[in-house]
């Protein structure tokens, strides 16, 4: 079977980045100005830019470089980002956390804690799905608690995956083009537990102030209520554990058989249907009651599924121009990288997390990480240190931005379910602007600089 013809990104210009920034645009605009209209019709609008971004490539290069393009974008790279989401996203939310929880600074700062160590374990994904429900449900009786799902979003959805492979994207995608699997513990924890504690030092001192400010009763319902906690749906965890023996045994046993179709490969394909198997024994076996009382429902996936579908399409010609690197639009940029042909660590670092901010951080970091030569072997030896910058810009950054990981989305859409006034796409940028960028900035020169 011939090769798919994909589109070359260095016969493109800045024009062909207008879908994808109008998609965004619109998912960052839309639920503030036509909220009734995008809550209806969000799938049809991320639809109308995808159908753009394809007739645009099909008039340029043909129906054939159309086809295989989106097919490669949509049978090959989608699929592995939503089946391990939806896999994620069903067993974690099997997993009841009930009892009087507390919403007090000190239980909250906990919560978020217990979201971090998990999330280098079960991922961001399975991390949120977890904790967010129960901090939720700890902060709903307080008058002030929109900024607690939006430091779950920086910490659980996206600083506390930085340390394994398991925990983000990006670092699965540098373990499958042979980064060890324990180097991204050897050598992005300190910085992790850096940016992770001064974030969750900002959380305590915000929410501490909301508390001075809280309603009386709400402060006495805390101080006179003990805290109970029970968890139900333990069927649920070895399921996680599975998840994870997927992933890992799926990048083991790589035999590179192409089934024909769009590049597909078949330990791709087995895992996949493996972790939709897993979900699907997870929704037979845990009682319905229990996802009833975690207050499950398929919105926040479905929403996540059909906008990153939009992204994953508009994305394609923005990809192809900075896969061509010194040849495309985008070698401005990326010079930025290298100092006197050596690499500029601390740019590595602000271009893969800026970048992963608004594109996938996943297919960003892979370009960052073919820029810096794409040999694992040197990039864990003489080049760690741009590694490392190119790992915890494309992990911990994406919390900049809703659209910066699937998980900040879906705690969106878990915390506007249940009623909290989360803020505006601009408005969340306020927030990651005032609390984030300050110890990115720290975190960067100490460490990359």
């Amino acid at each position: 079977m011939p090769a798919p013809a994909l589109l070359d990104g260095a016969a493109l210009s800045w024009p062909w980045a207008i879908p994808f920034v109008g998609l965004l645009l619109t998912i960052a605009l839309a639920p503030m100005l036509l909220p009734r209209l995008w809550g209806r019709h969000y799938g049809k609008i991320a639809a109308g830019w995808s159908a753009l971004t394809v007739a645009a490539v099909a008039c340029y290069a043909g129906p054939a470089t159309a086809r295989d393009t989106v097919l490669h974008a949509m049978l090959v790279d989608y699929p592995s980002f939503i089946v391990l989401l939806f896999a994620l996203y069903v067993v974690a939310g099997g997993i009841v956390v009930t009892g009087n929880l507390r919403g007090t600074p000190l239980s909250n700062a906990g919560m978020l804690f217990t979201g971090i160590l998990l999330a280098s374990v079960v991922g961001t994904t399975g991390a949120a799905m977890i904790v967010i429900r129960p901090l939720i449900r700890a902060n709903e009786r307080r008058r002030y608690n929109a900024h607690v799902p939006v430091f779950a979003i920086f910490l659980i959805a996206n600083i506390g995956g930085a340390v394994t492979p398991l925990g983000n994207p990006p670092l699965f995608v540098g373990f499958l083009h042979g980064v060890d699997f324990f180097w991204t513990v050897q050598h992005l924890v300190p910085v992790t537990c850096l940016i992770a504690g001064l974030v969750l030092a900002a959380f305590v001192a915000v929410d501490a102030w909301c508390y001075r400010h809280e309603h009386p009763h709400v402060v006495f319902l805390h101080r006179t209520r003990p805290t109970e906690l029970r968890i139900r749906g333990w069927l649920n965890v070895p399921l996680i554990a599975a998840v994870v023996a997927t992933i890992l045994l799926s990048s083991a046993w790589r035999p590179a058989i192409d089934i024909g179709i769009a590049g597909l490969q078949l330990q791709n394909v087995l895992r996949d249907m493996i972790l939709v198997g897993i979900a699907l024994v997870s929704l037979k076996l845990t009682p319905l009651e229990h996802r009833r009382a975690n207050g499950f429902s398929w919105e926040p996936i479905r929403e996540v599924a059909k906008l990153f579908a939009g992204i994953f399409v508009c994305i394609i010609p923005v990809l192809a121009m900075l896969q061509a690197g010194s040849r495309g639009s985008f070698a401005w940029l990326l010079a930025l990288a290298a100092d006197g042909g050596s690499p500029h660590n601390l740019a590595y670092f602000w271009l893969s997390g800026t970048l992963s901010a608004f594109l996938d951080n996943a297919p960003t970091y892979l370009v960052f990480f073919q820029l810096a030569g794409g040999n694992a072997d040197a990039l864990m030896g003489p080049l760690a240190g741009t590694l490392a910058a190119i790992s915890i810009g494309a992990s911990a950054m994406g919390a900049l931005t809703y659209v910066g990981n699937a998980p900040n989305l879906m705690i969106l859409a878990i915390a506007t379910e249940r009623g909290i006034a989360m803020p505006s796409f601009f408005g969340f940028m306020v927030w990651s602007a005032v609390v984030l960028l300050p110890v990115f900035a720290l975190a960067g020169y100490l460490f990359f600089g």
